[in-house]
C-alpha cells in the first residue's frame, strides 16, 4: 500500500456533460471530506458514509461554491486500487473539472502519473501485468473482435495459463534442487522421464503461445496497408469505398494528392490503417516531391500493399514499373473501372507480374497462392469492394478467427519474454537427456521460471512496469 493519495481527472479534458475526479489512496476519503459538503439529511461525508453509495452536494474552496457534484465512495479492498477511491463527479467543462481537481489537490492529493491507478491496482495484487495490459487495449480497441480478446485477457484467462505454466516449471525446479541437496543419489528413470516430459509439455505450450504473436499484434494495433498505383488510377477513391465515407478528395486532375491520407477501417473485424498515397511520378512541383517522399516512407512501413490498376486503359510504363517495384510485398491487385470497356484482363497482369517470394517464416502455401490476388472494383458504385475486403482478410489473418484464440493472444512483449523461456528450457531438456551436471539443468530452468513470471509481472523489473504504465493516460 502507498503513502500518499492521488488524484486526477478520469474523464476527456473538454466541454460535455459530466467529469469524472478520481481520488485513491489511504487520505481519499479525508481529503474528499475536506472540499465536500454534504447538501440533505440522507447526505453524507465521505469518511461518514457507507461504501459503494453516492452522495449528494457541493464542492467548496476558500468558503465559495466550486460545483453541485455527486461523491462516489468507495472503501478498500472492494476498489479499483484495493486502496479507498473517491469519485467526484461534477458538471463537465475545462474551466470547472479543472478547478474541482485543483481543490482536490489543494486540499492534501498529488497528481497522478499516467497509468498510476492502474498501476497500483497491479502492486496491490488485484490484477496481474497480463490483465494491466488488457486495460490499456481495452480502452484502444477499434473493432469488436480486439475488444473481445482485450476482455478475454482483463478477465485473466491468458494471466491464469501463464502462471499454471509457470507452476509446472517451479515444481521441476524444485524436484531438481532437492537432488541437487542430496548428490549422492541418482534420479531414477522413472522420474527423469517425468521430468522431462513436463518440460517437454511446458515447451509446446510456449510455442502454441508464440504462435498467437502475430494475430495478437494484428488486433492491438491494426495492421498497415498502402494504396499505390499511378496518379488518376482511384486511389483516393478506393480509400473513400473502403471507409465507408468521403475522406480523401476525389478529383480527374492527376496529382491531386499531395500528402498521405491514413485512416482506421474495421475489415472483417480485424482493423486495417489504409494509406493513401501521393501518385508515383515524376513530380512537378516541390509540394508534390514532399508527398511522393512521404508516400516512399509509408510503402517501406507497410506490411501488404492495394495496388490500383485503371482498366480501362492500356498498361503503361509506369504500371509496368509498380508491378516489378512492389513484386517483394505481400499485395492485392485491384482492378479498377470495371465498368468500363477493359482494356486487359486479369489473366495478362497474372502474366506480368512477378510472384511474391515466400519468406522462411510464413507458412507453406501452395504455388497457386503465392501469387497476388486480382480483385475488380469500380469505385464509383461500390462493386467488388466486398470481395476485396474478404481477400484482405485471408492475406492477413489465415484461417477462421475462433473465440477460444482471443484468449491467449499475446504482445510483443509477452513474446520475447516467452521466447527467452522457451529458449532457456530446451537448452534445460537437452542436459537433462543427455545426463548433464543437474546445476546446469537448473541454471537454465531458473532462467525459464523468470522470463515467464514476466509476463503476469511476477519477476517485473521497475524500468519495465514504467515503460508500461507510461503508455496509459492520466487518470487511468
Amino acid at each position: 500500500m502507498f503513502d500518499d493519495t492521488i488524484a486526477a481527472m478520469a474523464t476527456p479534458l473538454g466541454e460535455g456533460g459530466l467529469a469524472v475526479i478520481r481520488l485513491s489512496g489511504t487520505q481519499a476519503l479525508t481529503v474528499a471530506d475536506r472540499c465536500f459538503t454534504p447538501v440533505g439529511k440522507n447526505s453524507r461525508k465521505p469518511s461518514e458514509a457507507a461504501s459503494h453509495t453516492i452522495q449528494y452536494g457541493k464542492i467548496m474552496r476558500a468558503g465559495r461554491q466550486v460545483d453541485e457534484v455527486l461523491c462516489a465512495v468507495m472503501r478498500a479492498p472492494r476498489t479499483y486500487t484495493r486502496e479507498d477511491v473517491v469519485e467526484i463527479n461534477c458538471h463537465g467543462g475545462i474551466l470547472c473539472s479543472k478547478t474541482v481537481l485543483d481543490t482536490v489537490i489543494e486540499n492534501g492529493a498529488r497528481l497522478a502519473a499516467p497509468g498510476e491507478f492502474t498501476q497500483r491496482a497491479f502492486l496491490n495484487g488485484r490484477l496481474d501485468l497480463t490483465q494491466a495490459e488488457a486495460v490499456l487495449d481495452l480502452i484502444h480497441s477499434r473493432t469488436e473482435l480486439a475488444l473481445a480478446a482485450a476482455n478475454e485477457q482483463l478477465a485473466g484467462k491468458l494471466g491464469q495459463r501463464i502462471n499454471d505454466l509457470r507452476d509446472d516449471l517451479m515444481a521441476t525446479l524444485a524436484h531438481l534442487e532437492a537432488y541437487l541437496d542430496f548428490p549422492d543419489e541418482d534420479i531414477p528413470p522413472a522420474t527423469r522421464e517425468e521430468l522431462e516430459e513436463k518440460l517437454e509439455r511446458g515447451i509446446a505450450f510456449m510455442d502454441e503461445l508464440l504462435r498467437t504473436a502475430n494475430e495478437g499484434q494484428i488486433l492491438r494495433r491494426g495492421i498497415r496497408a498502402a494504396i499505390v498505383g499511378r496518379p488518376n488510377a482511384g486511389k483516393s477513391s478506393l480509400l473513400n469505398q473502403l471507409l465507408g465515407h468521403n475522406r480523401a478528395i476525389v478529383s480527374a486532375i492527376p496529382g491531386t494528392t499531395r500528402d498521405t491520407i491514413e485512416e482506421t477501417a474495421n475489415i472483417r473485424g480485424l482493423p486495417v490503417v489504409f494509406i493513401d498515397t501521393a501518385g508515383l511520378r515524376e513530380a512537378h512541383d516541390e509540394l508534390e516531391l514532399e508527398g511522393i517522399r512521404r508516400s516512399r516512407e509509408s510503402l517501406a512501413r507497410a506490411e501488404f500493399v492495394l495496388q490500383v490498376l485503371d482498366a480501362s486503359e492500356p498498361l503503361t510504363a509506369a504500371d509496368e514499373q509498380y508491378l516489378a517495384e512492389f513484386g517483394g510485398k505481400k499485395r492485392i491487385f485491384v482492378r479498377n473501372k470495371v465498368d468500363l470497356p477493359q482494356q486487359w484482363s486479369a489473366q495478362e497482369l497474372e502474366r506480368r507480374a512477378p510472384s511474391r517470394p515466400v519468406s522462411g517464416n510464413e507458412p507453406q502455401r501452395a504455388d497457386s497462392e503465392v501469387g497476388a490476388p486480382s480483385i475488380d472494383v469500380c469505385c464509383t458504385t461500390g462493386q467488388g469492394i466486398e470481395a476485396l475486403k474478404d481477400a484482405i482478410k485471408a492475406l492477413v489473418w489465415s484461417g477462421e478467427i475462433k473465440s477460444e484464440m482471443l484468449q491467449v493472444m499475446i504482445n510483443s512483449r509477452h513474446q520475447d519474454a516467452l521466447r527467452r523461456a522457451r529458449e532457456a528450457g530446451v537448452i534445460a531438456l537437452e542436459a537433462l537427456r543427455a545426463d548433464l551436471a543437474l546445476d546446469l539443468v537448473a541454471s537454465d530452468l531458473h532462467i525459464a521460471v523468470n522470463a515467464v513470471g514476466e509476463v503476469v509481472g511476477k519477476t517485473a523489473t521497475e524500468d519495465l512496469l514504467d515503460s508500461i504504465f507510461r503508455q496509459f493516460c492520466i487518470g487511468k
